[in-house]
């Protein structure tokens, strides 16, 4: 449905376009997210928040250590564990399971938090580029291609690379670190994408 209303409001979008610019007919081609990620800011964005989420991890990951090993304990032992014991163990488990889905929920409201903040302050500035680069090459309109299915473009249409060497040019990092893990990329907007 939602792709759908994106699909109707991208062509009602078009239609209201003035025929001048359908004559024109240039359209560029962007994959945003992509886009964000590769630029020297994104990769330093995304380093930043690995290294500061990671001891909250490290938390996380010793909390489910804990709550496996006394799983582990209550069903190796239930033949010798006394009541009381096994109730103690019992409580102690479901308190464990109940912090570590606390805290798990809260790290990610938080890197969400974050991480959209992010891409929000970078996609600001990249919407000016973006405009610029339309306005210099003559561009009627620019269209993010993971966002709405493009079932075919000429591959000069694609301004993804070039906007983020326009956007690394305009504004440097002093130190682009490489993400700590893979970060898994959006598909590329040169491949067909489905409906929904």
């Amino acid at each position: 449905m939602k792709n759908r209303l994106t699909t109707l409001s991208v062509l009602f979008a078009i239609l209201a376009v003035p025929p001048v610019v359908h004559a024109q007919g240039k359209v560029g081609l962007i994959n945003m997210s992509a886009a964000i990620g590769s630029t020297g800011e994104g990769k330093k964005a995304i380093a930043d928040l690995q290294k500061k989420y990671q001891p909250r991890q490290q938390e996380l990951e010793r909390l489910q250590q804990e709550i496996n090993s006394i799983q582990d304990q209550l069903s190796k032992q239930s033949a010798t564990l006394s009541d009381d014991e096994q109730r103690r163990l019992s409580r102690d488990l479901e308190d464990k399971q109940k912090l570590l889905k606390r805290s798990s929920d809260d790290a990610q409201t938080d890197i969400t938090a974050d991480r959209d903040e992010a891409i929000r302050r970078i996609s600001q500035k990249m919407g000016r580029i973006i405009n610029d680069y339309a306005q210099q090459n003559g561009l009627a309109l620019v269209i993010d291609g993971a966002q709405i299915p493009v079932y075919y473009f000429a591959k000069d249409s694609d301004i993804t690379a070039e906007i983020v060497k326009r956007y690394d040019a305009a504004n440097p990092v002093a130190e682009a670190a490489a993400p700590a893990k893979p970060v898994a990329q959006p598909a590329s907007p040169s491949s067909p994408t489905k409906p929904k």
